[in-house]
């Protein structure tokens, strides 16, 4: 059972009445996605501990366009490190480039160009960052560690702040995502007591109600809402769902497969239906024919979004950290903003998987994620994952 902290004060300023205030969300869904795409990317670099991964998360989302950003003493300062110079020879070892200017605290010091090579790459980018997507997360960092109940926590305990707010909402319990360093673990004890967090268990948590702003998952306001497709998907009106036949169908499906359809059935940020979950994989997939208009549109449209292919990789990594499974060609093409016909996702879809950016298992549904393309780019899961295989002999 989670442990709740029902009323641990205020942690981020008065409330009337008892009741929190809402304040507005600093991120939207597209750049909750980047918040976790950054931390994501952080986790995956062979850094000796939470210093040197504080210091990397605002290092790199300071040169995330370009390779190149500045940072002052003060940055460094204030971000309470146990050893600085130790955390900035960590980084340094990455080959990192952070000259010695960035220990002076003199308030009238230039700031320090710091360099990252592999933020500079065309092609295969780790952080692919729109502009605006940059400053909204790079200040949403900022926000969230200075959040009261973070204030004066040890960097681990920081640092799990920053992972489970942008992976957690104020609502529901979710999953603590996967990629959370080790060194963290320890300290989600002490987010709970400080009122961060209102519930914590052994692998779920929700975030207090009155630090939902921080949250990078959440429900699309009105005028997100106009923005994208149409809502969600609905288990067509020629399947009829039967409860029985249903679990007559996973008792006899490989255990691989049926972790993977569990995986989706109970995944709380999806909150899919049984009958949206038990139509895909019952119903018989039906071949989908591609017009030449549709085809024609895709050449009008594919150059639109440069680095597509090495994007939508990285979503399926990202998103797989969240969910515990692949997205669904629909959840893709919210995710990346497509805004086009079912169709035309569709066949830009087949297109990733034909160019080696995307690999998928056969027929079997939510299973996308880096092809061979993607991963010769250094975009993988962060550990081989033979599930994966989902469940290849019963599709």
């Amino acid at each position: 059972m989670p442990t709740s902290v029902p009323n641990p004060g205020s942690p981020s300023g008065s409330a009337r009445d008892g009741e929190p205030e809402h304040l507005p969300f600093l991120l939207s869904q597209q750049q909750g996605q980047a918040a976790r795409t950054l931390l994501g990317y952080i986790a995956s670099l062979p850094l000796p501990g939470p210093d040197a991964q504080l210091l990397a998360v605002l290092v790199a989302i300071r040169a995330a366009r370009g390779g190149s950003g500045k940072i002052i003493g003060q940055d460094l300062t204030g971000l309470r490190l146990n050893d600085d110079h130790g955390a900035v020879d960590a980084l340094r070892n990455l080959g990192w480039q952070i000259a010695d200017t960035v220990f002076t605290t003199d308030r009238t010091a230039p700031p320090t160009l710091v360099t990252v090579p592999e933020l500079a790459r065309e092609s295969g980018h780790p952080l692919p960052l729109g502009k605006q997507a940059r400053s909204r997360v790079s200040g949403w960092t900022t926000k969230t560690l200075a959040a009261k109940p973070l204030r004066k926590l040890p960097p681990a305990a920081r640092l799990a702040g920053l992972f489970l707010a942008a992976h957690s909402t104020a609502r529901l319990l979710a999953p603590i995502p996967s990629d959370l360093p080790e060194a963290c673990r320890a300290a989600l004890p002490s987010l709970l007591e400080k009122g961060f967090l209102a519930e914590l268990s052994e692998d779920r948590c929700r975030l207090h109600p009155q630090l939902r702003h921080l949250s990078g998952m959440r429900l699309p306001n009105d005028e997100e809402k106009r923005q994208a497709p149409r809502g969600p998907a609905k288990a067509s009106r020629g399947f009829r769902f039967d409860a029985d036949a249903w679990t007559r169908w996973k008792d006899a499906a490989s255990p691989a497969l049926r972790r993977h359809v569990e995986s989706i059935e109970h995944c709380t940020v999806c909150g899919l239906g049984r009958e949206l979950v038990a139509e895909a994989f019952m119903a018989p997939s039906q071949p989908q024919f591609m017009s030449k208009q549709t085809k024609i549109l895709y050449g009008q449209w594919k150059d639109a979004p440069p680095d597509r292919g090495s994007q939508a990789a990285a979503f399926t990594v990202a998103f797989r950290a969240e969910h515990g499974h692949g997205p669904s060609f629909r959840q893709l093409g919210q995710g990346m903003g497509w805004d086009v016909s079912h169709q035309l996702r569709g066949f830009v879809v087949q297109r990733l998987v034909a160019n080696g950016w995307l690999t998928t298992t056969g027929t079997v549904p939510w299973t996308l994620r880096p092809g061979p393309a993607a991963q010769d780019h250094g975009i993988t899961l962060p550990r081989a994952r033979t599930a994966e295989r989902v469940a290849h002999s019963p599709s």
